[in-house]
């Protein structure tokens, strides 16, 4: 019988790695947006999900260029000392870079910047160790998705889901049923994951995506400016996606 071309064994051990020449390339384009516009930001995000972050590239694509994670090559290629420096003070900046952050290229007025980002926030499902912002009860009776208006009850065929993350439902006439309230989450208290599974199933969102400003520098006069107030808390970093250095 002849074999069939659909039968492929494919190795998954396999990671393509970042070539020194992609990190080049990267620099390079790190360094010739420095030498384009005005402004270097630096920023981190409170609960970072890929999605939102893309929005916010989409948003900025005409009057930005950012460059997020990979800090030791962000940093490298604007140089950390005043020896090394790409630009007349952004070894300030550089300096900086620490964990997951991003760097924000434009020629935006600053206000209008920090007016922006401080105006821009998404909602979003909690992870698994985000820390619960309210204490969440369901009632007995059906147990109720809050995606929509008016809610709605769970199929029959979600109850052995919804039994495996800890809900001790049975079937009432075909809808997932408590027979007692339960307690899926404790504000203040750092989530499991199937705890972050209930409340993603029953739509109920606790975390807020948003982009925290840290400093600036301004090609201009070479100075680094720390901005205060938008700093990104512990809780807020916890549960993230991790990113890979993009740009666009």
């Amino acid at each position: 019988m002849p074999k069939s071309k659909r039968q492929k064994l494919v190795s998954l051990t396999k990671v393509s790695k970042k070539t020194k020449e992609h990190k080049n390339a990267l620099m390079t384009q790190i360094q010739e947006s420095c030498e384009k516009w005005r402004y270097c930001w630096l920023f981190e995000v409170g609960s970072m999900r890929n999605a939102h972050l893309k929005t916010v590239r989409k948003l900025w694509k005409d009057s930005a260029r950012i460059f997020f994670g990979r800090g030791a090559v962000m940093a490298k290629a604007l140089g950390t000392t005043p020896e090394e420096e790409h630009r007349d003070g952004i070894y300030k900046l550089a300096k900086q870079i620490k964990g997951q952050v991003g760097i924000l290229f434009t020629d935006t007025e600053p206000q209008e910047v920090i007016e922006w980002f401080a105006d821009f926030q998404q909602p979003d499902f909690a992870r698994a160790g985000n820390v619960a912002s309210k204490t969440v009860i369901l009632p007995a009776g059906p147990v109720m998705r809050r995606h929509s208006e008016p809610h709605e009850p769970f199929p029959h065929n979600e109850d052995p889901q919804l039994r495996k993350l800890g809900l001790s439902t049975s079937l009432n006439r075909g809808v997932p049923t408590l027979s007692a309230p339960h307690k899926v989450c404790d504000k203040g208290k750092p989530l499991t994951p199937e705890q972050a599974q209930i409340l993603k199933l029953i739509g109920e969102k606790m975390v807020v995506f948003r982009v925290g400003l840290l400093s600036r520098w301004d090609s201009t006069t070479g100075e680094v400016v720390q901005i205060e107030g938008a700093a990104i808390s512990p809780e807020e970093k916890a549960g993230a996606d991790e990113e890979e250095v993009m740009s666009e």
